[in-house]
């Protein structure tokens, strides 16, 4: 297929000049022939790529091939960014979110125009795909040409896997190569070689090498907004932060059990990934490892979450992680909620907030013990030394203003 692209040549001095200068045969009109041998997909793709420098046709090609505009986002910025959300309920909504790596409780309560850049594409590609039926291909123009690379690969990697398990259709015009390996794409297709190549099988993800390091409590400061609970962070608590290609991506904070509970014990109290990190697996790799050293050390790991993103990751993880409290179940709580107003409706109990009454928190939360196999690796924790630091993660220099001034 050929896609053919004119326009007419407005002519003024400054056309006149170009023409005349270069010697341009046809000043009436601008003409361009794109390449679209695309007859070829496998009819049961999940992703495309239309692959190419800028002007290549990459847009053309989408537009016109697959007759229909590229898919666009909207947002009310009078509301909270999971409000725009409404064609799902609530718990749709945060699964959605969390399915792109935007699983950043206190990010879902904001409007969309106050997010990081990362975070509002991120945003942009759950509001698309979400809205998007099986029958349908999505299309996405300048796929990641607008965020940090390492959070291209994030992004990638968190949006092949909702694709693939929503069986949808999605193809990307693109003029980065470094997002393939994650994206794991079904099709290439190069407009400048007029190439197209379709892939036998999934590749396996490139490997992630984290660095843990012990850190002191003031770097908390990096990631405590990010929270879904609270900002505060307990004293007490030995604090680790985890680096990828050299920057902060994670923040783990272990208590030991209360005293009289049980022996040898400890808990996570706090584990933040990073909005722009999120969709990579770090923070369930993070607790694996962390449980699997304390395993070895002849003591228990144990957390209590109501992250729903979370909970789909330890879902996957039965082999390592046993539930083995839940707490709140949202169900029954909304049934409990509804008798409850029936009855105040129907006059058999007065609904009184200044006594205290109130409906029950529509809310989750689940505790986990660690079960898998005890680390055979040397981990090394690197013990926190600021000029170690400052070299691994020169780019933060706003955690080294706050330590030095500590000292």
């Amino acid at each position: 297929m050929k896609i053919e692209l004119s326009n007419k040549i407005v002519k003024d001095r400054y056309t006149q000049y170009v023409c005349e200068s270069f010697d341009i045969q046809n000043s009436e009109e601008s003409k361009i022939t794109i390449e679209a041998n695309l007859n070829s997909i496998p009819k049961d793709f999940n992703i495309g790529v239309v692959y190419g420098g800028s002007g290549s046709g990459k847009t053309s090609i989408l537009k016109h091939y697959f007759k229909k505009p590229i898919d666009e986002s909207y947002f009310d910025n009078d509301k909270a960014l999971i409000s725009n959300f409404d064609w799902l309920d609530p718990d749709g909504a945060t699964q959605l979110l969390s399915s792109m790596g935007l699983s950043s409780v206190p990010t879902w309560l904001r409007p969309y125009k106050v997010l990081s850049n990362g975070e509002q594409y991120r945003a942009n590609l759950a509001y698309i795909v979400g809205k998007a039926t099986q029958n349908e291909v999505i299309l996405i123009d300048e796929y990641t040409s607008v965020v940090d690379r390492d959070v291209a690969k994030a992004m990638s990697n968190a949006l092949q896997k909702y694709i693939r398990r929503s069986n949808k259709k999605i193809v990307l015009a693109s003029c980065h190569f470094d997002i393939m390996e994650w994206l794991q794409p079904d099709w290439i297709y190069s407009p400048q070689k007029g190439r197209l190549e379709i892939a036998t099988r999934l590749r396996q993800r490139p490997e992630i090498r984290l660095q843990i390091f012990r850190c002191r409590y003031e770097t908390w400061n990096l990631f405590k907004q990010h929270h879904y609970l609270t900002e505060d962070l307990n004293k007490a608590s030995k604090n680790f932060i985890i680096l990828y290609n050299d920057k902060p991506v994670c923040f783990v904070a272990i208590l030991p059990m209360p005293s009289g509970t049980i022996k040898n014990a400890y808990r996570i109290s706090r584990i933040v990934v990073l909005p722009d990190f999120q969709g990579l697996g770090i923070g369930i790799k993070i607790l694996n490892i962390f449980g699997s050293m304390y395993k070895a050390d002849n003591k228990s790991l144990y957390i209590k979450t109501g992250n729903p993103s979370l909970f789909s990751g330890m879902s996957r993880n039965i082999n390592n992680w046993k539930l083995i409290a839940s707490q709140n179940d949202i169900e029954k709580v909304k049934k409990a909620n509804q008798r409850f107003l029936d009855r105040e409706k129907n006059g058999e109990i007065i609904f009184d907030l200044r006594a205290g009454m109130k409906l029950s928190k529509e809310s989750a939360t689940k505790s986990y013990k660690y079960i898998g196999l005890e680390s055979n690796d040397n981990i090394d924790i690197i013990k926190f030394k600021t000029e170690v630091y400052k070299d691994i993660a020169q780019n933060q220099i706003s955690i080294f203003d706050i330590i030095n001034n500590e000292q």
